[in-house]
């Protein structure tokens, strides 16, 4: 399991890297070539149909990972499902498209919606291959499917939006993903024929009847505040929080979710083992890498944040959102990272429980604050995670999930959180591309000489024989 779990962790990161790299480059073209208010409705557009996505697949992850049966026959028969909800969906949207985005405050944006609502099919079937994969760990043949999917879409988006195509350059650019992902992860070898086994539906069944809940919470836990701003604000106010949080989502992405992509499937071989009294210790040192790795590039990307002004003087009312959504950030992380435990644990009802708290805490803070704009949106946001991480810490440690707190990680992020302030204060302030990437380097290393060598045993611990 170490070299496995190792391994799996690399090939992770390095398809997390390209695919979200790519998605980088995307963010920046259209903020370069699209408006506020353009960007806004792009913004909504995908966040329907991103609830969507999670609508079609409704734990497929978990179902495929956890099953004691065949995976190859349960496998088939939630593509048969996930396919069926996916086209089921799409047409739901394509018809219903243009009250939805005038709902939200973006008429113009429906043909927009009804191209994207194309992509959910295809998105269920490579969801599908790609969850067999996650089973064993095997990350290695997900780079072709994923990252070679994204790196696709990226190009054409950023290839169209250069040439005034507008904001109908990214849906184009998420349908030749959405096209490209089955057909390439069949090409590295995740062939699932779809198929119908009525014990594998009953079990997958049981399984989404609280699995898919949460999932379907938690996709309007990070879409919500965008459908919020756009019903009271308008698609230009989610341009410039939308530009915010893509960037504050990037380290969350790359290393939170990657770490918790590792661990779940980690901790439910420890479940199916019988070695259950090692999850704890599992969740610590892997909660100790979020920490430290998050909590540098979070320190780095909210002290450089007035450079977003190097995509437009226009984006200068997005460095404080971004500072705020930084915080943000840190804290799902550690949520992220926990949940994955008590779900393979097999508290999945506890999980749910604490997702639907999120959801009601941040709609309720939202019904008071989308009024008084979008920096009041981003507060919300880091209140409400960061009231529910101390409740997630009483549910692992009310099921025996708990572990001893990381004081050294704990002080080396303050450490080196306090030395990259201190240094910030004396760098020249010079907004250049080339400025704020010398100065993001330089706070960067000065973050890891401080922050590493206090976690240094605790990091590499994530080798050792879980």
């Amino acid at each position: 399991m170490t070299d496995v779990a190792v391994r799996g962790s690399l090939w992770l990161f390095a398809v997390n890297l390209v695919s979200k790299s790519s998605q980088i480059v995307v963010t920046l073209a259209l903020a370069l070539f699209l408006a506020e208010a353009d960007l806004g409705a792009v913004a909504l557009v995908v966040s329907v149909v991103n609830i969507g996505q999670v609508v079609q697949a409704m734990g497929v992850y978990d179902i495929v990972s956890r099953t004691a049966r065949d995976p190859l026959t349960t496998a088939g028969t939630v593509l048969t499902m996930s396919v069926a909800a996916g086209t089921v969906l799409a047409a739901v949207i394509i018809a219903a498209a243009h009250p939805v985005v005038a709902a939200l405050g973006a008429p113009d944006a429906a043909g927009m919606l009804r191209l994207a609502a194309l992509t959910l099919p295809f998105t269920a079937a490579g969801g599908v291959q790609m969850a067999l994969m996650h089973r064993d760990l095997d990350f290695r043949r997900r780079m072709l499917p994923d990252a070679g999917g994204m790196l696709l879409g990226a190009v054409v988006t950023v290839t169209l939006a250069a040439n005034g195509t507008g904001p109908t350059s990214l849906v184009i650019g998420l349908l030749c993903t959405a096209v490209a992902q089955p057909v390439l992860a069949a090409v590295a070898g995740a062939r699932i024929r779809p198929t119908w086994d009525q014990a594998a539906a009953a079990e997958a069944g049981r399984w989404l009847a609280v699995v898919g809940p949460g999932a379907l919470i938690a996709v309007l836990l990070i879409n919500v505040d965008y459908l919020a701003i756009g019903h009271v604000l308008g698609p230009e106010a989610v341009g410039g929080y939308s530009l915010a949080f893509r960037i504050a989502w990037v380290p969350y992405i790359m290393i939170a979710v990657v770490l918790g992509g590792v661990l779940f499937p980690l901790c439910a071989e420890l479940v199916r083992s019988g070695r259950s009294d090692r999850l704890a210790g599992t969740a610590g040192r892997f909660t100790t890498a979020t920490l430290v790795i998050t909590g540098g590039l979070y320190v780095v990307v909210a002290l450089t944040a007035d450079g977003i002004v190097v995509l437009g003087e226009q984006w200068a009312h997005a460095a404080p959102l971004l500072v705020l959504l930084c915080g943000y950030g840190l804290g799902l992380g550690l949520l992220h990272v926990w949940y994955q435990v008590i779900r393979a644990a097999g508290h999945t009802r506890q999980y749910l429980a604490l997702e639907a708290g999120h959801l009601v805490a941040l709609l309720t803070a939202l019904a008071f604050t989308t009024r008084h704009g979008v920096a009041a949106v981003a507060v919300a946001q880091l209140a409400v995670v960061w009231l529910l991480v101390p409740a997630a810490w009483f549910v692992l440690a009310r099921n025996g999930l708990a572990f001893r707190l990381p004081l050294r990680g704990l002080a080396g992020v303050l450490g080196g959180a306090a030395a990259c302030l201190a240094l910030s204060t004396v760098l020249p302030d010079d907004h250049s591309v080339a400025a704020v990437i010398a100065t993001g380097l330089v706070l960067l290393l000065t973050y890891c000489a401080i922050a590493l060598p206090l976690s240094r045993t605790v990091l590499i611990g994530l080798k050792e024989r879980a």
